[in-house]
């Protein structure tokens, strides 16, 4: 092999090595940077993430003012140090609202925490873990106000609803009409559903069970 090709690879390959860790330096800051992000901001805009990056990194004119910034990261650190506490206050308001549900007459605790009372009893079959269920609900927050309301009877396959709902269906005959109060966990936990259901919201229900089939 000539010297002059010799020397041409000798030289490219530390170049190819250097150019591959430049770039898994950058993915790897990416991922730290994502999974930082995507706990602190979990509905960030990635493209003006990324507009911003490039433009502050390529030292270019910014969309926003200086003051505009700052005021905005001002703001997000502010709720950042506020999340611990609030979380807080909603673990004890829950427990509080669990603890006082827990006291009134005729409530009894089902599998995992969630609490019923007979409205009105059932004498049909009960489901299995595979059934399907059709049924009519209210459903409240703990402060009573209503999230959702079935406007007609409707079918759902057992797997497919939240835990608490499990929990209580598979001990309800058909034609039993109870009041549930389904705790976080059973529903939906610290992460809440959308604008409607807070993190760490108890839930309550009146659910009647029509039918039931495998």
């Amino acid at each position: 092999m000539p010297r002059l090709l010799i020397l041409f690879f000798c030289l490219i390959a530390p170049l190819a090595q250097a150019e591959e860790h430049a770039h898994d330096l950058a993915y790897s800051l990416g991922v730290r940077l994502g999974e930082r992000l995507r706990d602190e901001v979990p509905d960030l805009e990635l493209q003006a993430l990324l507009d911003g990056l490039q433009q502050a990194y390529r030292d270019e004119p910014l969309a926003l003012d200086a003051q505009r910034i700052e005021s905005l990261l001002a703001e997000h650190e502010a709720r950042l140090a506020s999340a611990p506490e609030k979380i807080e206050k909603a673990i004890a308001a829950e427990q509080h609202f669990l603890a006082q549900e827990k006291a009134k007459p005729g409530v009894r605790v089902l599998r995992n925490g969630v609490l019923m009372q007979e409205i009105r009893p059932g004498h049909g079959p009960k489901p299995q873990t595979k059934s399907s269920v059709q049924v009519r609900y209210v459903g409240q927050l703990a402060d009573g106000s209503q999230f959702d309301e079935s406007q007609s009877a409707q079918w759902f396959r057992l797997d497919s609803v939240i835990a608490g709902w499990r929990s209580a269906l598979l001990e309800m005959p058909v034609g039993a009409q109870w009041r549930l109060v389904i705790p976080s966990a059973e529903a939906y936990g610290e992460e809440g559903a959308g604008d409607v259901i807070p993190p760490y919201s108890p839930l309550v229900f009146e659910l009647e069970l029509l039918d039931t089939r495998d």
